[in-house]
């Protein structure tokens, strides 16, 4: 095997463990935070890790041979954790703007 077919295979694995220490990162923050604190956009993101967790374990669920599904599902996942980042970046910058 290549190594691009071994990192391949092997990534989705590390990306889930990442993906964990993120969640609770992100779970640390909203227990610590205070009612001033604007989490809008933290909100969102958390639920677009949601998303990108549900991607990989799809991914990994193809790799081992388990699931068959349409690789155009990756793309429209990807556009849409990318377009909510944009969203949040935008609404972090209108509250700024206030």
């Amino acid at each position: 095997m290549s190594l691009e077919t071994c990192l391949g295979m092997v990534a989705p694995y590390y990306n889930l463990v990442l993906v964990a220490i993120v969640v609770t990162l992100f779970i640390v923050l909203f227990k610590k935070s205070d009612k001033k604190t604007y989490l809008l956009p933290w909100k969102i993101m958390f639920m677009v890790i949601g998303i990108y967790i549900i991607e990989q374990v799809l991914n990994v669920l193809f790799n081992a041979g388990l699931i068959v599904f349409p690789r155009i599902l990756n793309a429209i996942l990807e556009m849409f954790i990318i377009t909510s980042f944009i969203y949040v970046l935008l609404s972090q910058l209108e509250y700024i703007k206030k």
